[in-house]
């Protein structure tokens, strides 16, 4: 079966007209996601990223569902009360960014005339570009702070290091354009930080993730125990849906694209997360594999106090290009 981009939007489509018809209190549904981008797949993998907003609270947040081995449904459950003041949502770092140009697959009533009115009304003003950042920014600092007084070592502490991470990249990106893709995380960044005339951050955040003691041949050699701890992980109950077993392949045809391309290093990002998830749903005992990888990227020990130290500078960096910016407006 051949898929274009065309064939995933109409799998959207009637994916939302089939729960439309299944739920009478859809109030919404809307794609967002890599299928609004021209190219969609990286390594010939890719999800269709849906967003069904219900009138009442939804049993379930996040579902994902295969379509074929290399495709799958990435679907959001949403309250229609998290929309209902469109003008806070512009400044929100995420969802003001996803409601700007969604693609619409179902609508009951104005919800999109209603809520895009109070979006994009002054969305690009320097003001509000750098409101939705700071967030991120601010985020990405509490996170570092909290990580000062942690003193156990494992996938909870490495995934709150990652965490204040994608805020603080992400403070960037949103300066020029939507958040970062999972899968495309540091691709997009490199782009994002020349964008706002600091290109070095690039090579900051794949030090950060071990990229100063990585190369491809390093990275080629995680990917059997990865994949091994990913499978164990996805077969159990209760897994976090970004480890759900319809998304493996997704993820390793993208470290094969990379590998074979001239940033092999991009992988970085989606490969450590998702590991550590895997990791922080494995008993302690199933977790040598991800444990020897962080410690041969510097994620574990003693090279994560440094790692810490790294983060505090590269926090700093961000927010001296924040406060240039809001100067140059200012703001």
């Amino acid at each position: 079966m051949r898929i274009t981009r065309e064939t995933l939007v109409r799998i959207a489509k009637e994916t939302a007209q089939k729960r439309a018809l299944a739920d009478p209190g859809l109030v919404a549904a809307y794609l967002t996601g890599s299928v609004r981008t021209e190219n969609p797949f990286l390594g010939n993998a890719t999800d269709i990223d849906i967003v069904l907003v219900h009138a009442g609270q939804p049993k379930i947040r996040r579902e994902v569902l295969p379509v074929t081995a290399e495709i799958h449904l990435d679907i959001v459950h949403n309250p229609r009360q998290e929309y209902e003041k469109p003008k806070e949502l512009r400044l929100h770092p995420w969802l003001g960014p996803e409601l700007y140009d969604p693609l619409p697959l179902f609508v009951s009533g104005h919800f999109f005339e209603f809520i895009q009115a109070g979006v994009r009304a002054e969305f690009s003003e320097p003001g509000n570009v750098l409101a939705r950042a700071r967030k991120n920014a601010e985020h990405a600092r509490q996170i570092w702070s909290g990580l000062q007084e942690s003193v156990n070592a494992g996938p909870t502490l490495l995934l709150s290091y990652l965490k204040s991470i994608n805020h603080a990249a992400n403070t960037i990106a949103l300066l020029a354009g939507n958040p970062l893709a999972e899968r495309r995380f540091m691709l997009q960044f490199h782009e994002r930080a020349e964008a706002a005339g600091a290109p070095a951050l690039a090579a900051d955040l794949a030090s950060l993730l071990g990229g100063d003691r990585a190369d491809a041949s390093i990275l080629s050699g995680f990917l059997t125990s990865w994949e091994e701890d990913f499978f164990q992980a996805a077969s159990r109950n209760k897994v976090h849906p970004s480890i759900a077993s319809p998304r493996l392949i997704y993820y390793k045809a993208s470290f094969n694209a990379m590998l074979a391309s001239e940033s092999p290093l991009s992988m970085l990002w989606p490969m450590v997360h998702t590991w550590t998830l895997c990791a922080a749903s494995l008993p302690r005992s199933q977790q040598v594999k991800w444990q020897t990888a962080c410690e041969t990227l510097g994620l574990f020990g003693q090279s994560f106090n440094e790692r810490l130290e790294e983060l505090d500078r590269f926090l700093d960096a961000v927010d001296e290009i924040m406060e240039n910016l809001a100067s140059s407006h200012g703001l």
